[in-house]
């Protein structure tokens, strides 16, 4: 591919940036949703394969690690802008920025509710504890993998995830089990068993 030419330059490269679109699409959206919502996940799609098709010859094998670690700098750029923009819009409105809006509160069904609770928690975690989460349980990465996205050290993140898990269960209002045998609830167990 030549540099910036938004063209391939040679005929492999259509078909290889075809295969990695079609194998990792999913997974990239999936990805921005669980961050942004659904609604920006599209544009962070988008933005995040434009970036792909440009820096072909820089996608690794397999690309999914780098992908996500390029969706992970669109959405910190959207935000920042966001925050810009909030921030200029308070100054001239002399209104507070709006707060988030928080899950609906109906009882539907025990799964709905579980799903509610983790999402709430998940809500209530730092960024950085809620990135390792979806990287590693939701979006079923290695803890390899989800340090290649992050930018650190496997080591390092098994130690940011178990601290997660913990901030996790803490969120939804079951301290961590200091003596074994401690009861945790069901949904907090099932997000804890796939991360671990």
């Amino acid at each position: 591919m030549t540099a910036g030419s938004g063209e391939p330059g040679e005929p492999g490269d259509a078909a290889r940036f075809t295969a990695i679109y079609d194998a990792c699409r999913q997974r990239v959206w999936a990805y921005a949703a669980a961050r942004a919502g659904r609604q920006a996940a599209d544009d962070v799609v988008s933005e995040t394969f434009a970036v792909a098709w440009r820096r072909l010859d820089d996608v690794p094998e397999p690309p999914l690690p780098w992908l996500l670690g390029v969706a992970r700098n669109v959405l910190r750029d959207r935000y920042r802008e966001q925050v810009r923009h909030a921030a200029f819009t308070t100054d001239f409105a002399g209104e507070p920025p709006p707060g988030r809006q928080g899950a609906a509160d109906g009882d539907i069904a025990e799964r709905v509710a579980e799903r509610l609770a983790i999402l709430r928690a998940m809500a209530a975690l730092p960024d950085g504890d809620r990135e390792v989460l979806i990287l590693v349980a939701w979006q079923g990465l290695s803890t390899r993998d989800a340090a290649k996205v992050v930018g650190c050290s496997a080591a390092a993140l098994r130690v940011r995830l178990h601290r997660a898990r913990r901030r996790l269960l803490r969120a939804a209002g079951d301290a961590p089990p200091e003596p074994r045998g401690t009861a945790v609830p069901s949904h907090v167990r099932m997000v804890t068993k796939e991360i671990s």
